[in-house]
């Protein structure tokens, strides 16, 4: 006869049964119990960073757009917007590099792209043919600056990446160049870009299609986008085990995609099969032949050029090369790559080294962020002397050039009644934009200066001629009075040399600009318009 069990082993049995069950603990919604990660893809993110950091950005490249009312190059105009205008309004000018097809089309298509929306909505106005391609490029610039922002951070830290962003936003020569509609401006957007998907040591981000693509659209657009990126490539394909698969697989085809792209590109507006690309580099660099526009000493970027570009950033930033880990040794090695290959060409300019100055500002933010002492006042002097510099040269330095031609458009919108009126700037060639920011089919013309393509030893272009004896040029020029143009833009410097003319051929002085502090050359103080007073003249304002 079996005994039952008692009370206190039916206790136990219950007890190790319940301990066999899954125990179903409460899940807390506190903020503490969340991983790192899931609090952070919590938040409402854009372009992998925080939307609100994201919109400071975009926001603050807008206000520099339209802090930013000065000249610079010609070639912010003669080489985008106003191939952009000619494409597809079909008037306008297109510079001798056109003609000698020494630029693609790839680049003023983005701007003409523009245009042809505008137009078809109706609201093709001077204004926002004007601002609407200045803004497109100042937001791809706000988005190169977060993705700089967001590299540094996945390859150090966020208080290291915020040192950087901040030496980054408040470069002058970041602010002056990076909302122009320049190919160095696409260029450098295009590298830093392409930077952050760059397999640098530490990266997450690392895709080599994705680089290569933009590196060869940044060479598309501008062929010497490629100069800073051969160290760069010559790293990778060292580090790299499957070399072979690299080069085949991915190097070879992107190359392939992105030229076929350009040559048909050029061939639909050439009428003919171009490769500009080699045309640009036989010119620039095999040829030479840029030096028609200018020469300097090969030491220039070493000892004007650079340092005017870093600024007061010059000082961190050779600070900051003492600090930076091993792995930032091939962009140092890029920057001294650059500047030296440069040094080699006669023709320098400061926008020629533009796409390295980013690289430069993350060894600045390595020396922000290791200073104990004097942290504040150094940030206060960085921002300060940046500031003061980006306003100046955005808001008053070479600003008469753009002021005339608002000017000249206001007279063809509000009061031009005669067909017959024209326009001579008499000026350096390009020293203004041209029908982009008119939007009007006035006749207007300019001292030209063409390079000697045939091997003259004594060759002068037009400007060159004009400026030997001004005053001869016109008499014999215009001996005509039927010929004569209606309005004429001098620089100040040139006025006392032509009165003469001037006064004999009834012209009167109608409208002052102010230019520039410095003039320089024949690059006066103020621009001067003369109108022609005639019974038809033109009435103004």
């Amino acid at each position: 006869m079996e005994r039952e069990p008692s009370d206190s082993s039916l206790f136990f049995r219950r007890l190790q049964s319940r301990s066999q069950d899954k125990v179903k603990l409460r899940k807390r919604k506190s903020v503490l119990y969340v991983s790192p990660e899931k609090s952070s893809g919590s938040r409402r993110d854009l372009l992998g960073e925080n939307i609100y950091l994201v919109l400071f950005t975009i926001i603050l490249r807008i206000c520099n757009c339209f802090l930013v009312q000065t000249s610079f190059v010609p070639d912010e105009y003669w080489q985008s917007l106003e191939v952009a205008h000619h494409m597809v309004f079909n008037y306008g000018y297109l510079t001798w590099e056109w003609t000698e097809r020494l630029r693609g089309y790839t680049y003023p298509l983005i701007f003409a792209s523009i245009y042809k929306i505008l137009h078809l909505l109706g609201k093709d106005s001077v204004q926002l043919l004007i601002w609407i391609p200045r803004l497109a490029q100042a937001l791809l610039s706000a988005i190169a600056d977060l993705r700089l922002y967001s590299l540094i951070k996945q390859l150090e830290n966020q208080q290291l990446a915020r040192w950087v962003f901040f030496c980054q936003l408040c470069s002058w020569f970041t602010w002056y160049c990076c909302t122009r509609t320049l190919t160095n401006t696409m260029e450098t957007v295009l590298t830093i870009i392409a930077l952050f998907y760059y397999p640098l040591e530490g990266s997450k981000s690392t895709n080599s299609v994705k680089y290569s693509s933009l590196v060869a659209l940044a060479f598309i657009i501008r062929p010497t986008a490629l100069i800073p990126w051969i160290p760069l490539f010559f790293k990778h394909f060292w580090q790299e085990q499957r070399k072979l698969d690299l080069i085949l697989h991915q190097f070879l085809p992107v190359g392939f995609v992105t030229l076929s792209c350009s040559l048909i590109i050029d061939r639909m507006f050439f009428g003919q099969w171009t490769l500009v690309q080699y045309n640009f580099l036989k010119f620039n660099v095999l040829q030479n032949l840029g030096t028609f526009y200018g020469s300097h000493p090969w030491h220039w970027y070493f000892s004007q050029g650079f340092p005017v570009v870093l600024g007061t950033h010059l000082p961190f930033f050779i600070h900051g090369c003492f600090l930076a880990p091993k792995r930032y040794q091939i962009l140092l090695v890029t920057v001294l790559w650059t500047l030296l290959v440069y040094s080699m060409l006669s023709h320098k300019e400061f926008r020629f080294i533009y796409p390295v100055l980013p690289f430069c500002m993350i060894f600045c933010g390595y020396s922000l962020n290791h200073l104990k002492t004097w942290k504040k006042t150094a940030l206060s002097f960085l921002f300060l002397s940046n500031m003061l510099l980006a306003l100046y040269t955005g808001l008053v330095h070479q600003r008469g050039t753009l002021d005339v031609m608002t000017y000249i458009q206001e007279l063809c919108y509000n009061n031009l009644s005669e067909s017959a009126a024209s326009v001579f700037v008499m000026m350096p060639c390009h020293s203004t934009p041209f029908y982009s920011h008119v939007h009007y089919p006035l006749p207007m013309r300019f001292l030209q200066c063409p390079p000697d393509l045939t091997g003259k030893s004594q060759y002068l272009d037009e400007a060159d001629l004009f400026y030997q004896n001004p005053l001869s040029w016109l008499y014999e020029e215009f001996h005509n009075n039927s010929t004569l143009p209606t309005y004429l833009i001098i620089f100040s410097i040139l006025e006392e040399e032509i009165s003469a003319f001037l006064i004999s051929r009834n012209y009167e002085r109608t409208a002052v600009f102010f230019h520039t502090h410095l003039p320089e050359g024949r690059t006066g103080s103020h621009v001067y318009v003369y109108e022609r007073k005639l019974k038809g003249k033109l009435r103004r304002r």
